[in-house]
């Protein structure tokens, strides 16, 4: 704790001068996908705002919860920082983990978020979600699906409805987009369910998308339905993201950062970007996105009670 109040001390000395050197951002996904390439279009336009290079660096696994820990252990002097998925709120949730968010996380800003979808093959013969189901149903244990992690929010949605409709499956764990994604257009997997990092796999033929999580119909695949409107009306699945840095980081860096983000994410080129990806602007500030985020820490947290998988983690250390 000392050396932590070191550290803090120490930052707010530079604050003034911040940054005078790279920065690194961390992206808890694989390079390539969806959240990878908007993620570095975003670092690439706010690094001029703030004078110093932002260089990327990619920590995939465990549901893109890796982020967690690596924040937690950095100083808190504004020169590491971290997309934020909403796993870092579950995961602590499910097991017991060292790092807690709200205890070792600040919040910058809220940028974007995703919606799911259930893909198969383009030629797949199950050509929608009843028919998965039927299947399912009628081969038990046979139906192989792939998902972006264990307890993410793509294997939730997945788990919610195949198990509401007792189809005993294979889960197949990916710890990104595009592996799945080439895994269900090889025929590897029977289905995926995946973000939006599905549309240019669907824009060009290869998968064919049964239905989304979303709470309406995308403007991209309006013939597509929801799950909700196919009977599963509480079945509302997306994962907001943001960025943050390590608690305690001094609030003047904080704002810097909020205020170089802020204009990176307004830039047409990250909204046309995230358009790729049937994705929009979802900005939180930083005291919104701080509450967002407690309130998703209560949610998530009642989910897992919900289904047995609680242990109790604190908010405090």
């Amino acid at each position: 704790m000392a050396d932590r109040a070191q550290a803090q001390a120490s930052a707010g000395s530079m604050a003034g001068g911040y940054p005078s050197r790279p920065l690194t951002l961390i992206v808890p996904w694989p390079a390539g996908g969806a959240t990878d390439i908007t993620m570095r279009m975003l670092a690439d336009l706010a690094s001029p705002v703030l004078g110093q290079p932002i260089v990327v660096e990619n920590k995939p696994g465990v549901g893109g919860t890796l982020v967690g820990p690596a924040l937690a252990a950095a100083k808190p002097d504004g020169y590491v920082i971290g997309q934020l998925p909403l796993t870092l709120y579950r995961l602590p949730h499910q097991q017991k983990t060292r790092w807690q968010p709200l205890r070792d996380i600040q919040p910058v800003l809220m940028i974007s978020g995703v919606t799911f979808g259930i893909l198969v093959p383009a030629d797949s013969p199950l050509r929608s979600l009843a028919d998965l189901l039927d299947w399912g149903r009628a081969h038990p244990g046979r139906l192989t699906v792939g998902s972006t992690g264990i307890g993410t929010t793509a294997h939730l949605g997945m788990e919610d409805i195949l198990s509401r409709n007792g189809v005993s499956y294979v889960h197949v764990p990916y710890r990104g987009t595009a592996d799945q994604m080439l895994a269900v257009a090889n025929h590897s997997l029977m289905a995926g369910v995946n973000s939006t990092g599905f549309a240019p796999f669907v824009a060009s033929g290869q998968l064919r998308l049964l239905a989304v999580f979303s709470e309406k119909r995308s403007a991209h695949w309006p013939e597509v339905p929801t799950v909700k409107e196919l009977g599963y009306p509480d079945a509302v699945y997306n994962s907001p993201y943001g960025i943050g840095v390590p608690h305690g980081t001094d609030p003047r860096i904080v704002g810097r950062l909020h205020d170089a983000f802020h204009h990176a994410m307004f830039q047409p080129r990250h909204i046309a970007e995230l358009a790729r990806y049937d994705q929009e602007l979802t900005y939180l500030n930083t005291a919104q996105y701080q509450a967002y985020l407690e309130r998703a820490w209560v949610r998530e947290r009642e989910f897992a009670e919900r289904l047995g998988l609680g242990v109790g983690q604190e908010t405090s250390s």
